[in-house]
Parts: structure tokens; sequence; C-alpha cells
């Protein structure tokens, strides 16, 4: 109860709400005398940007020019931007390392049954390291020249394919690890 008086108080002391008296009577027979009218004391225009569609005319129709293709948003080139929490490199370098590291440590698992732990510490940080500098330099390169991962997708091969896959490839990776260590074994 008090807090129903206290809503209707504060709707009859709202400076933006006017209180106008109707004489006449709302839809459910009751009369609107102390209806509070929501209109505000300022005045707000609103005007619609929208054009008209010419209307055509009944000679013969002349074909209008295609229109001119939209130009790329330009990448920045920046380090800074190209290596940035949200940028394009970060995400796709490290998926791109994990798809190789995980179809590498299957293929050892199966040719040596070696596990992953195995794999690194028989030689395999050297391989790592290289893989990993080789990779990031190839993928670093075109992002410097200012060319987008977006504008070479095509088909099968879309830039958001490859990122779903590097994501897929790093839970691949850290699952492995996890199975082989928890195990204590090769997962094969």
């Amino acid at each position: 109860m008090a807090s129903s008086t206290s809503a209707i108080q504060s709707i009859l002391a709202n400076p933006m709400i006017r209180m106008t008296t109707r004489s006449r009577v709302n839809q459910f027979t009751i009369p609107s005398v102390y209806m509070p009218s929501l209109r505000r004391n300022s005045s707000l225009r609103v005007r619609s940007m929208a054009e008209e569609p010419k209307e055509q005319s009944a000679s013969p129709v002349t074909p209008s020019p295609p229109p001119p293709k939209p130009r790329a948003p330009k990448v920045s080139t920046k380090f800074s931007d190209v290596m940035a929490f949200g940028g394009p490199a970060p995400e796709r370098i490290n998926g791109r390392l994990a798809m190789i590291g995980f179809v590498a440590a299957m293929a050892v698992e199966v040719a040596r049954g070696q596990g992953v732990f195995e794999q690194i510490s028989d030689g395999g940080v050297p391989w790592f390291l290289g893989t990993s500098v080789v990779l990031t330099l190839a993928s670093l390169v075109p992002l410097f020249q200012g060319v987008s991962v977006e504008s070479k997708s095509k088909g099968v091969m879309t830039s958001d394919a490859e990122l779903w896959n590097g994501r897929l490839a790093m839970l691949g990776l850290i699952a492995l690890a996890f199975t082989e260590y928890v195990k204590g074994g090769t997962l094969v």
C-alpha cells in the first residue's frame, strides 16, 4: 500500500507531467478527471531522412550505370594495432600454431607412440620455437602490407572458418595433453 501511494505521489509531483482535467470518459467508463497527461513540456520534432521513390515514366528505360564497388576499409598497419588484444593477428597466429601442433602431435603419437610431454622433452622445443617463428612471420607480413584477412576469404576457406578451426585445435591440443596427463600415457 505504501509503495503504490509513493508511486502515485511521484507521478503527481513530477514537473515533466502536466495534470489536465478532461471532461470525457475513457473506454472503461471511468471519468478521467485526474489522469495525468504524459506529454513533456519540451517540443520534439522527428524528421524522416528517407527519400521518396522516383516514379518511373512511360518513356523507354535507359540502363543506369552500375553502382561503384564499395571500398574495403583501410586496415591499420601499425604494430600496436595488428598485435592488439582485439587485433587481427594474435588469435589467428595462435590458432594456426595450434592447428599445426595438434596435427603434428597426433601424427607423432600414432607413428612413434610418444605422448605430447614425451615429444616436448625429446627435442620438441626447437621444433616448436622454429615453427612458431616461421608461422608468426608468415602471418604478420601480409597484415603489415595492409591486406585484411577477410579480403582473402572465398568459398569454404573463410576467415571465420579459420578462426573456428584454430579455436577447436587449441581446445584439442589442451584436451590431448590433459587426457595424457590424467591417463598417464599416450591417448592412442
